[in-house]
């Protein structure tokens, strides 16, 4: 069942149709106190493919994780608003955390492609929360706890961004300040919260050099990671269940949330 972000309507919002409508669907495990994962799919910004949605929550569910898939603000909403959603549903879940069975304190974010782009915004650009803001939601916290990234884009800039995802994002001639902005490689300070990333190094839709250079900018500020870098794969396998080498990301995935306390 979908929980509304901003139940009397989002900021920015043209309507009030679904798509104007950003919620959290709730895949809950039983019990109090469970890690939780937020789900952004993919879908440049556009759209929201359903193969990297509620198949990704229903595997999270199988490793011991309450899941949260978001349904995003895309074309023609432009930036802000799909980061306003994200750090949104951050703070619900944390605010939310006891009728959720969360621990407000193991909260991370996952995205694929697009959505990794805004999973990488949210994870370098938080705040602790308003502690004087009125709606008690925007009091908490939006920083995720950790982030997982699959095949994300990273950077807005040419020659290794996604056209169409800054397209949509930016619309067609942004400025250089918000290109800057928006890309993650720039964002990336030491209290950004521990990486997973994976990508498969011929990659033709989003290029591997997104993942690589995130992984440097983590590296150069000391920042935790995994990297991951698959030899063979197109773009968009989700879980992967098809392909045998790049379906191991799961595994390591899983290994890496235990190694960090999920």
């Amino acid at each position: 069942m979908e929980q509304l972000l901003w139940p009397e309507g989002a900021p920015y919002a043209m309507g009030d149709a679904d798509e104007d409508r950003p919620a959290i669907f709730p895949y809950l495990l039983e019990g109090k106190g469970n890690p939780a994962v937020i789900v952004c799919p993919g879908g440049g910004y556009g759209m929201r493919a359903a193969h990297e949605a509620e198949p990704v929550a229903l595997w999270l569910n199988s490793i011991g994780i309450s899941a949260f898939v978001l349904r995003y603000r895309v074309a023609p909403y432009r930036y802000p608003c799909a980061l306003l959603d994200a750090q949104r549903a951050i703070r619900t879940v944390r605010h939310e955390a006891d009728r959720f069975g969360i621990d407000p304190g193991r909260v991370g974010i996952l995205g694929f492609s697009a959505g990794g782009h805004l999973a990488s915004t949210a994870g370098t650009r938080f705040d602790a929360g308003r502690p004087e803001a009125d709606d008690p939601v925007e009091r908490q916290s939006g920083r995720p706890d950790l982030t997982i990234l699959c095949y994300p884009v990273i950077t807005m800039r040419d020659p290794f961004t996604h056209a169409g995802s800054r397209l949509n994002l930016l619309g067609p001639e942004p400025e250089d300040d918000r290109i800057a902005l928006l890309s993650s490689e720039d964002q990336v300070a030491a209290d950004t919260p521990p990486v997973f990333l994976w990508h498969t190094s011929d990659d033709a839709a989003v290029p591997v050099e997104n993942s690589l250079m995130f992984a440097a900018a983590l590296r150069k500020r000391g920042v935790p990671f995994d990297l991951h870098v698959y030899a063979h794969g197109r773009h968009g396998l989700g879980l992967a269940e098809d392909d045998p080498h790049v379906g191991g990301w799961t595994d390591a995935c899983a290994s890496w949330l235990k190694l960090n306390g999920f």
